[in-house]
């Protein structure tokens, strides 16, 4: 069960590099951005595993605040449990306090839902992940929407938003980083009452 004391791990999914920052495959790694930037933190090369983390806290300052470890995978979309993997042991984190923030194509772009396992859905960070430590870890999934036509799943993923998309993107960013803000310090029912939609 949750534990007020120990830390929450936060995940954003994405791939390294700066060829890919601007893609939709990437939005955790934006909503990672934002959350380090809101608690006053840069991030820096994990000791004990492959990622990029920050430490401090979310959510009211004093006590009431809940610490958090900020986590950016270096390992690559597909690869993404080795590195959660390790960040859990190395902080000790229960699964229960592990939060993935994914893109979700099933989901119009701009919406969320946060849940509580499932399945990855053909998503290969969440597919890594399912693998090392199970189903039952949290998800703040952003929705991106299907690609037109016939587009390709994988190269729309990997396509940045769009001119129409971006004029939105700072937005959309922001409600998910105020998502899981709320996950953190109110519980997963309280979020979903204010943030799926």
């Amino acid at each position: 069960m949750s534990d007020n004391t120990g830390p929450w791990l936060i995940v954003g999914l994405g791939n390294p590099g700066p060829e890919y920052a601007g893609n939709r495959h990437n939005v955790g790694f934006m909503v990672a951005d934002l959350l380090a930037e809101r608690i006053g933190g840069r991030f820096k090369r994990a000791q004990k595993a492959q990622a990029q983390v920050v430490e401090g806290r979310i959510g009211p300052p004093g006590p009431a605040g809940r610490r958090v470890v900020l986590a950016k995978p270096m390992s690559y979309m597909n690869l993404s449990g080795g590195p959660v993997t390790a960040l859990r042991d190395f902080y000790k984190v229960p699964t229960d306090q592990i939060v993935a923030v994914h893109d979700e194509l099933d989901i119009g772009y701009g919406a969320l839902r946060l849940k509580l396992g499932g399945g990855d859905n053909g998503h290969n960070g969440l597919k890594s992940i399912t693998k090392s430590l199970g189903a039952d870890y949290l998800r703040v999934r952003a929705g991106i929407g299907r690609p037109p036509g016939r587009m390709d799943v994988a190269a729309f993923v990997l396509k940045d938003f769009s001119a129409a998309e971006r004029k939105e993107l700072d937005w959309f960013v922001d409600r998910a980083a105020d998502a899981v803000e709320a996950l953190v310090t109110e519980g997963l029912e309280r979020a979903q009452s204010t943030y799926n939609g």
